[in-house]
């Protein structure tokens, strides 16, 4: 029987270590193609995927012989899952892995927005020595809204926790959360009483665009809005129009609505000139989760979870 399995993005060496040892047959293919994953995966056992490659139906039915899917990191929107457990394939993902990495890059952009540290620092490139542009707006005392109490969304929250913040949390589907350091609270509590909010969901038909005009509008001040979670989450054209009104104060931003800039066309190169050019924005390439620790800690809650190790 085949002992194969294809991994099909970039990974720490210590996940195709593992499944050596384990007698596993890796198939190491970081860059493959979906039409390539179609090809290879026929007499695979097991599928390793990040957010590149979209398993879908036309695979699984090619993958006769699959028995696992494990998704390194959280959300598993890229994998048809109710297909694939109707195959009898067993899909785990690893958010607890990269849940610290995404907490710490989401305090640091939010450090860095309120702070001026990026923008001071590239005015201090073209020998502006700038002091009064720059005063800092403090964390202590503000109140942050974290949408999605999941892995994130509670790492988030933990790690905020020394700032002096009071901390509101909404989650459609979870209950009886609230702690001493975080208050459960409805969307009306955050829309009334947020300084900052953050995005920690997943992408479904029901949350793409949750974060359009009617959303930002809604806010009873301008807030310093943050998405380290997935980018069709946001409407860019309803973001920038609510930056450049003035709805909202500022955005940290680590995923984008379309994350190929080879495929932009021109309003989205547009759109991306823009929040690149603003001084009240902070973009990053989708690195939150992407840290060294959690490349390892991602792999080994896998394996766990598939019971290889």
């Amino acid at each position: 029987m085949s002992r194969k399995v294809l991994i099909t993005a970039k990974t720490h060496p210590y996940l195709v270590d593992q499944l050596e040892n384990k007698g596993f047959e890796v198939i190491y293919q970081p860059s493959i193609s979906h039409d390539e994953v179609y090809s290879t995966i026929k007499d695979c056992i097991g599928l390793i995927v990040t957010t590149r490659i979209r398993v879908d139906k036309h695979i699984i039915d090619q993958a006769k012989g699959l028995q696992w899917i494990g998704r390194l990191g959280s959300g598993m929107e890229l994998i048809d899952v109710p297909y694939a457990e109707s195959k009898g394939i067993h899909c785990v993902s690893s958010p607890e892995g990269n849940r610290d990495a995404v907490g710490e890059q989401a305090v640091g952009m939010l450090l860095c927005l309120l702070n001026n540290v990026l923008k001071s620092n590239l005015e201090l490139r073209t020998g502006i020595w700038e002091r009064d542009g720059n005063r800092a707006y403090e964390l202590n005392g503000k109140t942050v809204g974290i949408i999605g109490y999941g892995n994130t969304g509670s790492t988030l929250a933990h790690k905020l926790q020394g700032f002096d913040v009071n901390i509101l949390a909404y989650d459609k589907y979870k209950k009886g959360f609230g702690t001493a350091a975080v208050k459960e609270a409805t969307m009306e509590q955050v829309f009334n009483e947020a300084d900052v909010v953050s995005l920690h969901l997943p992408l479904t038909e029901e949350t793409r665009h949750l974060a359009n005009a009617s959303f930002f509008s809604s806010f009873a001040r301008p807030v310093w809005f943050m998405n380290t979670a997935r980018g069709k989450l946001v409407n860019n054209r309803d973001l920038i129009a609510a930056l450049q009104s003035g709805v909202l104060a500022g955005a940290c931003l680590d995923v984008l609505e379309n994350e190929k800039l080879e495929t932009y066309n021109s309003e989205e190169k547009e759109q991306l000139a823009y929040l690149l050019k603003a001084t009240n924005v902070v973009v990053t390439p989708h690195i939150a989760g992407y840290s060294h620790e959690a490349s390892i800690k991602m792999a080994r809650i896998v394996l766990e979870k598939l019971n290889i190790i």
